[in-house]
C-alpha cells in the first residue's frame, strides 16, 4: 500500500519540481539539461519532500472516502441501524446507536467486546448494533451463519460473547463446540443455518462495509461518523457522544 502511494507521490513532486524548474523559480542545481537527473539530485538531498508528498495524499484520499462515506450513512441510515435482522446488545433501546462490524476470527475484535460490555453496563442509553462481516476465512463465514442462526433458538449474546472470549481458531469444529457449550442444540443450529436469509444478511453487510470503504475489522458507525479499526474506550465514547449530538 504504502509503495503505491510512494509511486503516486513521486509522480506528483516529479511534475510540480518540473514546473518550478521551467518557470526559473528553482535554479537548475547542475549545469547539465538533464532535467531528471536534477530532480532526482533535489530529491536525495530533501527526501522530506516525497514524505510530504505522500501523507499529503493519503491525508487527501482519506477525506473523500470520509466524504463518500458520509453521504452512504445518509442514504442508508435505516439499514445501518435499524435493520431488522441485525442482532442487538444487552440494551435494545437506547437513545445512542453504535453499530460494529466484526468477524469472529479478528484479535482485535476480541480485544474490543470486553470494552463494548463495559460500556453497555456504563450506558444504558447506549444500543449496540452487531453486523457480522465475515472477511478472514470460511471458518469465519460458518461462524458469522451459526450466530445469526442463534438468534432462532434466543441465543445470539450468549453464543457471540462466547465465540469471542473463545482462545485459538475460529473454524466450523470450534463453532459448534461453543454453540454446545452455551446450550444451543447443535442439530437445530445446523438446520436453522440453511435458511436463505441468513447468508442474504451476510451479502448484505458485505455490500454495505464496501459502500462505507470498511476494509477490515473490527469497524465502528454512530452519527455520522465512522472510526475503522481498534480505538480505546474514551474514542467510542466520543463515538457514542456524537451519535447522540447528530
Amino acid at each position: 500500500m504504502f509503495g503505491s502511494f510512494a509511486l503516486a507521490g513521486l509522480s506528483v513532486v516529479f511534475s510540480a519540481l518540473a514546473l518550478l524548474f521551467a518557470a526559473g523559480i528553482l535554479p537548475p542545481l547542475r549545469g547539465t539539461d538533464d532535467l531528471e537527473h536534477q530532480l532526482r539530485a533535489y530529491l536525495l538531498d530533501n527526501p522530506e519532500v516525497i514524505v510530504e508528498s505522500v501523507q499529503g495524499m493519503e491525508t487527501r484520499r482519506q477525506a473523500a472516502a470520509n466524504s463518500e462515506a458520509t453521504a452512504v450513512i445518509a442514504q442508508r441510515r435505516d439499514e445501518i441501524f435499524n435493520d431488522p435482522g441485525s442482532p442487538v446488545g444487552a440494551n435494545p433501546r437506547g437513545d445512542a446507536i453504535l453499530v460494529e462490524f466484526f468477524d469472529y476470527n479478528c484479535p482485535y475484535c476480541r480485544q474490543a467486546t470486553p470494552m463494548l460490555e463495559r460500556l453497555e453496563q456504563e450506558d444504558k442509553g447506549l444500543r449496540l448494533v452487531f453486523k457480522e462481516y465475515p472477511i478472514l476465512g470460511p471458518g469465519s463465514v460458518f461462524a458469522a451463519r451459526a450466530a445469526l442462526a442463534s438468534q432462532k433458538q434466543g441465543k445470539y449474546l450468549a453464543f457471540h460473547k462466547a465465540m469471542m472470549a473463545y482462545e485459538g481458531r475460529i473454524t466450523e469444529t470450534s463453532s459448534l463446540e461453543v454453540a454446545a457449550n452455551v446450550g444451543l442444540d447443535v442439530e437445530q443450529l445446523k438446520q436453522d443455518m440453511k435458511d436463505p436469509a441468513i447468508d442474504e444478511a451476510i451479502r448484505r453487510n458485505i455490500a454495505l462495509a464496501q459502500a462505507l470503504r470498511l476494509s477490515g475489522t473490527p469497524s465502528f458507525v454512530a452519527g455520522r461518523e465512522i472510526v475503522r479499526g481498534l480505538t480505546d474506550a474514551g474514542g467510542l465514547k466520543r463515538l457514542i457522544a456524537s451519535a447522540r449530538g447528530s
